[in-house]
């Protein structure tokens, strides 16, 4: 009998979106991820694409272009959004730095602790995803909205090909793959290592011949790009930043909806990222298994060393605030949610272990 309850509650659940009455199809949304089917963008858009279709009852159709068919590089992809060529685009901060050079406070190392901190941060209705909104917006003359931050990859951890990394003297001299951004680099420079920029696309054959010997990424994406094969094998899980990602979307199609409309293309990003934070965390378990299995050497480091690597890289937080357009605002608006997000779970973990 409680099966049969519990059954029907499911469905239940997945039925209680209200649809909109029947209409014929007014809107086509054309969202775009330069990523895979294995990506946890794929992933998000999946169930995007669901709810809105189903929600608006047909009114809004969305059409997936998964890689480089609509734009390849992360400024024509934006620069799309903002002609309205593409309506919905994901950028990481260092795609969209170049735009909005104060997105990159994302990826400011060790600032935010664990997942449920982060999710709480990066929620819609935080201070600080409001700020980068009101500035997107603002930025890009009305052209674009950030409708949400997702996540794209769990948590960017150092791994490289030479030795075992427990303390940041341990980075000291090895060549580490960045991203052309500025931010990525001051870190590792910070860190004792050498920065070097290459390609998402060259890393595999980079790593495999020495251009480069580490990188900083998360273990799914570590594990899909096959880096083990090309012999990444020390992983350090130092989790010095959530691997955010935000989803944008061509201001004039979504007014152009009527207000019920725009509800459930609002409400479909609240889904996406949902879908987008929880994806990573069951990719990940296989892709831990799977990474020891082929002989990768997994280190967590202790809250000391840990505490040491955050002390090491305290000259980045000086260098985004005082060099990046908008890096004061941004670094205080996060910090800030930081705090009233860790007061908050604090509270709730306290009141849930009576």
């Amino acid at each position: 009998m409680l099966k049969t309850v519990l059954k029907s509650s499911a469905v239940a659940a997945l039925l209680a979106v209200t649809p909109l009455a029947a209409v014929a199809q007014e809107y086509t949304l054309r969202a775009t991820a330069n990523s895979n089917e294995d990506d946890e963008d794929y992933d998000g858009l999946i169930v995007f694409k669901n709810y809105v279709e189903n929600a608006s009852n047909g009114a809004i159709a969305v059409e997936l272009f998964i890689g480089t068919q609509l734009c390849s590089q992360p400024e024509e992809c934006m620069q799309g959004v903002a002609d309205g060529t593409i309506d919905i685009y994901i950028a990481t901060s260092s795609g969209a730095a170049n735009i909005f050079p104060y997105v990159q406070v994302l990826d400011l190392p060790y600032l935010m602790s664990d997942d449920r901190v982060a999710e709480a941060v990066l929620a819609n209705d935080s201070a600080f995803v409001d700020l980068l909104q009101q500035k997107v917006m603002e930025d890009s003359g009305g052209a674009m909205r950030l409708m949400t931050v997702g996540n794209t990859g769990g948590w960017r951890n150092f791994a490289n090909t030479e030795r075992q990394v427990k303390q940041p003297s341990d980075l000291e001299g090895l060549k580490l793959r960045t991203v052309v951004a500025d931010l990525p680099q001051e870190l590792v420079k910070a860190l004792g290592a050498s920065p070097t920029p290459i390609p998402w696309p060259e890393l595999f054959t980079s790593l495999q011949t020495k251009v480069v010997e580490g990188t900083a990424n998360g273990i799914t994406d570590i594990m899909n790009m096959k880096f083990p094969d090309a012999g990444l094998k020390y992983l350090t899980l130092d989790g010095h930043s959530y691997m955010g990602a935000m989803w944008f979307m061509n201001n004039e199609k979504f007014m152009a909806m009527s207000p019920e409309l725009r509800t459930v293309v609002s409400d479909g990003f609240y889904q996406l990222q949902q879908a987008t934070f929880a994806s990573p965390k069951r990719k990940s378990i296989q892709a831990y298994e799977d990474f020891v299995a082929g002989g990768g050497d997994i280190y967590v480091p202790s809250p000391e060393e840990k505490a040491a690597f955050k002390e090491a890289a305290d000259p980045v937080y000086e260098w985004f605030k005082s060099n990046v357009d908008g890096g004061q605002e941004a670094f205080d608006a996060l910090t800030a949610s930081v705090s009233e997000a860790e007061a908050a779970i604090d509270a709730a973990r306290a009141a849930d272990t009576q």
